[in-house]
């Protein structure tokens, strides 16, 4: 491993002349100095547009039904955490339908159906949140039961259907 030294890279950004590479801009204390300015200013117009901040100069209000309304800004990582988990969620769901189709039977309207106590015990070794994911389908429009939430032992006999 060869390592630079300072004069190296003096050499190296005089025979650049106006074309500095980012490598020696981050080694420069100019370079770093404009880098942090960067980011300064950049926090800084963020927290302008930040509800939680103390020196918030810009207040955007949305108004309920406007487009925005309830939405993370475009490219934050609050809308990638989002988009993320609902993945994740579509997921499990896919694999919940999956599993009804593989030990449920075929009804008479050809949709595949399972009861509530069979299909506990084999998702519980692959997920304990097995309701949740049951009452995230039905919102979806993937499966329907009857009742509102189900218990174990005491729904063990209502039928789950998936619907696509």
């Amino acid at each position: 491993m060869k390592y630079t030294t300072k004069n190296e890279m003096e050499k190296k950004e005089t025979s650049d002349e106006g074309n500095v590479t980012k490598k020696a801009q981050c080694n420069t204390v100019e370079g770093l100095k404009e880098n942090w300015q960067k980011w300064a200013n950049d926090h800084c117009e963020y927290q302008k547009h930040n509800p939680f901040s103390s020196n918030r100069t810009m207040t955007v209000q949305f108004q309920k039904g406007e487009e925005g309304y309830g939405t993370p800004r475009e490219g934050s990582r609050t809308q990638q955490r989002g988009q993320s988990a609902h993945a994740h969620i579509e997921k499990e769901v896919d694999e919940l339908c999956m599993i009804i189709k593989s030990i449920g039977e075929t009804g008479e309207d050809g949709k595949p159906r399972v009861a509530f106590g069979p299909l506990f015990e084999r998702y519980v070794t692959i997920s304990n949140k097995l309701v949740g994911v049951l009452l995230t389908a039905r919102k979806h429009g993937r499966i329907s039961f009857e009742g509102e939430m189900l218990w174990q032992r005491r729904d063990d006999d209502v039928i789950i259907t998936v619907l696509e």
